[in-house]
C-alpha cells in the first residue's frame, strides 16, 4: 500500500506539473528567439554578440532594441547619471528611449531613474525623425542613425535632478515592413469661402488582419470650417456629458467594416470653407487580430488637404 501511495503522489505531481506547463503555455508569450536574447544581453552588458556588426548593429531582422551609451551628466553637489539611446526596430515605428542610471558621491542609496525629454534622429545628415521621450515615429528603414536628445533626469528618491543633450550612433538593419493600409483622396487642394466633396479611397493591401477600421477628418476649429457626409457609416463625433447631442462640426469619423485586399473602400465628404481657409487633416486606425491578444494593430497617416 505504501508503494501504491507514494505512486499515486508521483503521478499526481506529475500531473500538476503537466498543468502548470499548458497554462503557461497559453497565458505567456511566445519567448522571443536566442539570437533576438543574445543581443538583447549583449547590448545591456555592452559588448557586441555573436553575429553583430561592428558598428553593433542587430544580425537578425525581427523586432529588437538596441542601445548605445549616449553621455554623462553631472551636477555640482556630485550628482551624476549615466544615459543611454535605445532605439527598437522590426516595426512598423522607430521606439525611441533614453534609460539612465543614477548615482551621488557621498551616499550608498540606490536611485531609481525618471527620464524625460524629446529627440532628434538623423541619416546621413538629415532629420528623418523626432519626438518626445520616451516616443515613436513611423520606421524610417535600415541605416546609421545619429540620435541627439535633449534629456531631464530625476531620481527616486530625490536626490539626482540633471538635465542635458546627449548623443549616440545607432545602425538597425530590419527592413522597413511594407504598409498594410492606405489612404488616397481625388485632390490635395482647398480654397477659402467654397464648399467642395473630397472622395476618399482606403486600402488594405495585406491578407492578414480583418476589414475593420476606423477612418478620420478633422479641420481646424478656429477657421469655422464644416465637415459632413451622408455616408451611413460616418458621424460628426459627439461631446459633451449627457443628455448633450453637440457634435463636432469640424470632424467626420467613420467606422469601415468591409476592406479587403481588391475592395478599397470609398468615402466622400463636403468641406465647407470660410475665408479662414482650414487645412484638413486625415488617418486610419487598423486592426490586425493575433489570436487574444490586446494591442493589435496600428495607425496610418493620410493625405493633408491644404488651403489657399
Amino acid at each position: 500500500m505504501a508503494a501504491r501511495r507514494r505512486t499515486l503522489r508521483t503521478l499526481t505531481g506529475a500531473a500538476a506539473v503537466c498543468a502548470a506547463l499548458v497554462s503557461t503555455a497559453w497565458s505567456r508569450p511566445v519567448p522571443p528567439p536566442a539570437d533576438v536574447r543574445a543581443e538583447a544581453a549583449a547590448a545591456t552588458a555592452g559588448t557586441p554578440a555573436a553575429g553583430a556588426s561592428a558598428a553593433g548593429a542587430p544580425a537578425g531582422e525581427g523586432p529588437a532594441t538596441l542601445c548605445a551609451p549616449a553621455g554623462v551628466l553631472r551636477g555640482e553637489r556630485g550628482e551624476r547619471a549615466v544615459v543611454q539611446l535605445c532605439a527598437g526596430s522590426g516595426t512598423p515605428v522607430m521606439a525611441v528611449s533614453a534609460p539612465a542610471s543614477c548615482r551621488r558621491t557621498g551616499t550608498s542609496v540606490r536611485y531609481a531613474c525618471l527620464t524625460s525629454g524629446s529627440w532628434t534622429a538623423r541619416r546621413d545628415g538629415a532629420v528623418v525623425a523626432s519626438g518626445t521621450l520616451p516616443g515613436s515615429q513611423p520606421y524610417p528603414g535600415p541605416g546609421t542613425y545619429e540620435v541627439t536628445a535633449s534629456v531631464h533626469v530625476r531620481s527616486t528618491p530625490s536626490g539626482v535632478d540633471l538635465r542635458g543633450t546627449v548623443r549616440a550612433t545607432l545602425t538597425l538593419t530590419a527592413p522597413k515592413q511594407q504598409p498594410t493600409h492606405r489612404v488616397e483622396v481625388d485632390r490635395h487642394t482647398l480654397r477659402p469661402g467654397t464648399t467642395t466633396t473630397l472622395t476618399y479611397r482606403v486600402y488594405r493591401d495585406s491578407e492578414q488582419g480583418d476589414g475593420s477600421a476606423r477612418f478620420g477628418l478633422i479641420g481646424e476649429e478656429s477657421t469655422g470650417v464644416r465637415i459632413s457626409t451622408a455616408d451611413a457609416r460616418c458621424v460628426n463625433p459627439l461631446i459633451g456629458r449627457a443628455p448633450s447631442r453637440d457634435r463636432l462640426g469640424f470632424s467626420v469619423d467613420c467606422a469601415l467594416t468591409d476592406l479587403q485586399p481588391g475592395r478599397p473602400a470609398t468615402v466622400r465628404v463636403r468641406v465647407r470653407q470660410t475665408s479662414a481657409c482650414s487645412t484638413v487633416v486625415s488617418k486610419l486606425g487598423y486592426w490586425m487580430p493575433r489570436g487574444q491578444a490586446l494591442y493589435t494593430g496600428g495607425m496610418v497617416e493620410g493625405p493633408t488637404i491644404g488651403c489657399s
